[in-house]
């Protein structure tokens, strides 16, 4: 009598112990070392059920860290643990070997023999078993020791229910603090790449993935160019080449971007749409993509991977990475709207700018040069008359640079086509800021605006294009210069990068072709080198005047 006594008394003390924790992995530790000593076993384990009939978790009591590493990979859910998922009712085995699910331990395994195991149910729904073997001072656990192990589990169900709850509530607000932080980093005018960071960072931490990507869609193609790839395990995993692009057909990424609505896969190793892009062979199991909606479409792709093969994706962390992601999305729209309408402020600006640049500045200048021609017959020494013809020079001069500056102004609020080359340089600039990871610096000389022929306008703009391609996908640059210069008779593209030089970047040389094609159908030519700071140099000039055979 005393001794049910005694055990009542314990089965109390380890309810009222299971449910002190709010921490789960803290609550779920408690659990197994409480159904230890309930039932006197050597061994003890926790096994939280994941998704496809597997553990996603396995929590061991009784084993030291080096037994535990001995013996590998941790259990999944075959066998007799596998037998409760399967059957979630109680299951009492005196010889674990002799059951027909059994098929023996790994190596370096420990002995075991009798069994006990009993599921743990939170509102009516399997959340896990417990596992306990080898009875001590008994050769296999009896009734009594079920019917106590599935009172513990009763207990431990509502535990887990309110541990759940609270890192449910934790988790919702690690969501909304990474919201705000997304939004405020927004509408403060932060760099697009650094925002694209965060909301990788975020994720990352938030759901404990080991490997991140994310893509935006490319402007040219319409296919996925990456912008950001995270490894926990360091650098040496994070090569794949950000601005590659990446099909939507066929791949995991582009999956979540057509269908936009996400993706997973239990393992990631053995899933064909990683066979290609910057998911492939980088040794990841469970693995999700969710796209980035908004009204506008899909903004891109955000894509996290874990190691650890059994720690699926559930349902209850894909949802809210959903929801944070949509919400970014919807930031990153009205960031863009709010751009729109300062950029409207300005363009307004600029054009009353280039109103009053024609109507007054010009106008004046005009007439002073028109002053100083009719000095000229005035003045007899030659070298004064010589000064004078001079000055009036160097004024019509600085009439056509007002003149095109006028037009760079005004060309800012027209179509594509109409716009002058310092304006397409500027915007495949900003189109390129994601890739790189920074603003190149630009500067232009000369009359680029209204000397430079379209065909040539053109021809340069994708030359400047596929050069910062090959910098953001090679160089490994943490600056460039671009600079446009026009001196009347022929103009040149000058993209200047500090990164790991020309000479390293053996895939490199192949994207310059193109380069050179263009400039040779111009009748130009191009040059790569070496500046003296290092990093690459690469020079792309063609003449201005077009004839009928270029």
């Amino acid at each position: 009598m005393r001794g049910a006594r005694d055990r009542v008394h314990t089965l109390l003390e380890a309810v009222m112990s299971v449910g002190r924790g709010l921490e789960l992995p803290q609550v779920l530790h408690r659990i197994v070392e409480a159904a230890v000593v309930l039932v006197d076993a050597e061994y003890g384990a926790l096994g939280v059920v994941g998704g496809h009939e597997r553990l996603a978790q396995f929590l061991p009591v009784g084993m030291d860290q080096a037994q535990i590493e001995a013996i590998g990979r941790l259990p999944e859910g075959h066998g007799i643990l596998g037998e409760l998922i399967r059957h979630p009712e109680p299951l009492r085995l005196e010889e674990i070997s002799e059951h027909p699910s059994s098929y023996g331990f790994p190596a370096n395994h420990p002995p075991m023999h009798s069994f006990l195991g009993v599921p743990i149910r939170v509102r009516e729904v399997v959340f896990g078993n417990l596992y306990l073997t080898q009875k001590r001072g008994a050769k296999e656990f009896d009734a009594e020791d079920e019917a106590v192990l599935s009172t513990l589990a009763v207990a431990a169900g509502v535990a887990i229910e309110n541990a759940r709850m609270y890192e449910q509530s934790r988790y919702r607000q690690q969501w909304l603090e990474a919201n705000a932080e997304i939004v405020s980093a927004l509408l403060s005018g932060a760099a697009e790449r650094s925002v694209l960071e965060q909301i990788v960072d975020h994720a990352s931490r938030i759901l404990h993935a080991d490997h991140a990507v994310l893509a935006v869609p490319d402007e040219d193609s319409g296919e996925l160019a990456v912008a950001i790839v995270k490894d926990t395990r360091g650098a040496e995993h994070e090569a794949f080449p950000v601005a590659e692009v990446v099909r939507r057909e066929g791949t995991f990424l582009g999956a979540a971007a057509s269908a936009g609505v996400p993706v997973s896969t239990p393992d990631l190793a053995s899933d064909p749409r990683s066979a290609h892009g910057p998911l492939a062979s980088t040794g990841m199991g469970p693995a999700v993509a969710v796209p980035l909606n908004s009204s506008a479409g899909v903004r891109g792709v955000l894509a996290l991977a874990r190691l650890d093969r059994v720690a699926v994706f559930a349902e209850d962390e894909i949802e809210p990475l959903l929801t944070f992601a949509g919400q970014a999305a919807i930031a990153m729209e009205l960031a863009d709207r709010r751009g729109d309408a300062e950029q409207l402020a300005v363009l307004a600006d600029r054009d009353r700018i280039a109103r009053d640049l024609h109507d007054l500045a010009i106008q004046r200048l005009f007439a002073t040069g028109m002053t100083l021609q009719s000095l000229v017959r005035f003045v007899e020494r030659p070298e004064a008359n010589e000064r004078l013809l001079r000055a009036a020079e160097d004024l019509d001069e600085t009439i056509k640079i007002i003149r095109s500056t006028i037009f760079g102004l005004r060309v800012h609020e027209a179509g594509p086509g109409l716009q002058g080359l310092r304006v397409r340089t500027a915007r495949v600039i900003e189109e390129a800021v994601t890739a790189l990871g920074f603003t190149p610096a630009l500067r232009t000389e000369g009359l680029v605006d209204t000397d430079v022929p379209p065909v040539v306008a053109d021809h340069a703009i994708a030359v400047l294009r596929e050069a910062l391609t090959n910098v953001a996908r090679h160089s490994r640059a943490s600056a460039a210069d671009v600079s446009l210069v026009s001196d009347g008779g022929s103009l040149t593209v000058t993209v200047i990068d500090d990164g790991i030089g020309i000479a390293a970047e053996g895939g490199r040389r192949s994207g310059l072709r193109n380069l050179a094609e263009r400039a040779r159908q111009l009748s130009g030519d191009m040059a790569i080198g070496k500046p003296p700071g290092g990093g690459t140099r690469l020079m792309w000039w063609v003449p201005l005047r077009v004839t009928d055979e270029n």
